[in-house]
C-alpha cells in the first residue's frame, strides 16, 4: 500500500516535488491513452497504418532523451522537470483541437517529448537526492501512487465522458496537467549540498552491465505492449470491458504491491530481485506461446505487469556503480537505449506474428534467460536495514 518514505528534512521538499509532478504525469499520459483511439476513429477517421505511424512518433522522444542532458546546460535539471510537465499539458490540451492525422501526430510528439523528459529528470533526481537505501523505497512508493493514479483517471474519463465532447475533455486534463507545472516551476526544491552533475553525454565501460539490462528491459517491455493485449483480443476474443477490467486489476495489485518491491530490493539486493524477475518473465512469455486458456492468459497478463515494477532494481544498481555526476546524463543515456527497442522490435514481432503468433513470445523468453544469466554478475548485496 503507498506510504510516504520516510527521509530528512532537505530531502522532503524533493520527495513532494516528484510525488506531485509523477502524479500530474500520469494523469496526462494516462488520459490521452484512454481518449486516443476513440477519438482518432470516430472523430480524426485515421486508419490502423495512419495510428501505428502515430504511436511510432510517441516513441521518438524516448529516443531522443539524450539531448536532454543538453537542455540541462541551459535550465537547472528541477526546472526541466516543472517543463516537461507543462509541454505535456499542451500537448494534452491542444489534441481536441487538431483531429486529422497530422494533427494528432503533431500533438503527441508534443505530448510524449513532455512524458519522456519528466521521466529521465524524474528517475535522475530520485537517484541524486535518495541514497541506495532509501530510492527503492521512493521509487516503489511513487509506481504505487501512479497505479492509484491510473485508476482515478479511468473513473474520471468514466464520469467526463457521460458530458463532455472529445476537445472538452482533452483541455480540462491539459489544463489540470499544466497548473501542475506551473506550480512546480515556482518551486525550489534543491538541495545545494548535491555534487553538480555532467553536462556532457556519458559512455562508460564500468556502465555495460546497466546499458545492457537497460535495452533488454525495453526489448522485453516493447513485446508486452505490443503483443500481450493484442493476444487477448485477437486470439482469447476479450471485449473492451474484459481487458478494462484487467487494466484495472493490474493498478490494484500495483497499488498494493510495488512499494514492496522496494522494500526487496533494501532487503535482498538487486541481482535476486532482477532474478526473481526475469525467471517469472521466461514463464510468462512461454505461457503466452502455449496457453489455450483465455484465463490463464489473462493471469499472464496480471502477472507480466506485476513483475515489471521488479525492473526499478536496474536503477538501483546503477545508483550504487555510479560517479555521483554521471546520474543525470546516464539516465538521459539509458532512456535512449531503452527506446532502440521501441523502434525495432515491434516491426519485427508484426512480421514474426504474421508467421505464428507464437514466436515473438518465445523470442522474449529468450530475451529474459539472456537478462538471467546477466544480472548475476550483479554483486549479491544483503541489506540489514530494518524495514
Amino acid at each position: 500500500m503507498f506510504s510516504i518514505p520516510k527521509v530528512p528534512a532537505r530531502q522532503r521538499s524533493m520527495l513532494r516535488f516528484l510525488l506531485i509532478l509523477s502524479v500530474a504525469s500520469m494523469v496526462g499520459l494516462q488520459s490521452w491513452r484512454t481518449l486516443l483511439n476513440n477519438f482518432a476513429v470516430e472523430v480524426a477517421h485515421i486508419d490502423g497504418h495512419q495510428m501505428g505511424i502515430v504511436q511510432a512518433v510517441r516513441e521518438i522522444p524516448g529516443f531522443l532523451a539524450l539531448f536532454a542532458v543538453w537542455m540541462m546546460l541551459l535550465v537547472k535539471e528541477h526546472r526541466l522537470s516543472a517543463l516537461s510537465i507543462l509541454v505535456l499539458g499542451i500537448g494534452v490540451g491542444i489534441t481536441g483541437f487538431f483531429p486529422s492525422f497530422l494533427g494528432i501526430a503533431a500533438t503527441t510528439m508534443l505530448m510524449s517529448f513532455g512524458f519522456h523528459y519528466y521521466e529521465t529528470t524524474n528517475q535522475s533526481l530520485t537517484l541524486q537526492y535518495f541514497d541506495s537505501s532509501t530510492a527503492p523505497l521512493v521509487l516503489g512508493s511513487i509506481r504505487s501512487l501512479i497505479a492509484a493514479t491510473n485508476i482515478g483517471v479511468g473513473i474520471l474519463v468514466f464520469l467526463m465522458s457521460a458530458r463532455l465532447d472529445y476537445r472538452t475533455m482533452f483541455l480540462v486534463v491539459g489544463i489540470l496537467v499544466v497548473g501542475v507545472g506551473i506550480w512546480g516551476l515556482r518551486q525550489n526544491p534543491v538541495d545545494h549540498a548535491l555534487v553538480p552533475q555532467r553536462k556532457q553525454m556519458v559512455f562508460r565501460w564500468k556502465y555495460r552491465l546497466f546499458y545492457f539490462l537497460t535495452f533488454m528491459a525495453g526489448a522485453r517491455r516493447q513485446i508486452f505492449i505490443a503483443f500481450s493485449v493484442f493476444l487477448l483480443v485477437k486470439v482469447f476474443g476479450f471485449s473492451v470491458q474484459e481487458v478494462t477490467i484487467l487494466f484495472i486489476l493490474n493498478n490494484i495489485v500495483g497499488y498494493f504491491t510495488s512499494p514492496l518491491v522496494g522494500k526487496a530490493i533494501v532487503r535482498f539486493g538487486e541481482r535476486r530481485v532482477l532474478t526473481v524477475e526475469y525467471g517469472g518473465m521466461i514463464l510468462v512469455f512461454l505461457g503466452y506461446a502455449i496457453t489455450q486458456s483465455r484465463w490463464v492468459a489473462a493471469g499472464l497478463y496480471v502477472t507480466d505487469n506485476l513483475l515489471f515494477n521488479f525492473s526499478i532494481a536496474i536503477r538501483t544498481y546503477f545508483q550504487k556503480i555510479a560517479d555521483k555526476q554521471d546520474i543525470a546524463p546516464s539516465m538521459a543515456v539509458g532512456f535512449t537505449i531503452n527506446h532502440i527497442a521501441a523502434v525495432v522490435l515491434p516491426v519485427i514481432g508484426g512480421f514474426l506474428w504474421i508467421v505464428d503468433y507464437r514466436i515473438p513470445f518465445l523470442m522474449a523468453s529468450g530475451f529474459s534467460l539472456i537478462s538471467v544469466i546477466a544480472v548475476q554478475w550483479i554483486p549479491a548485496v544483503k541489506s540489514d536495514k530494518k524495514l
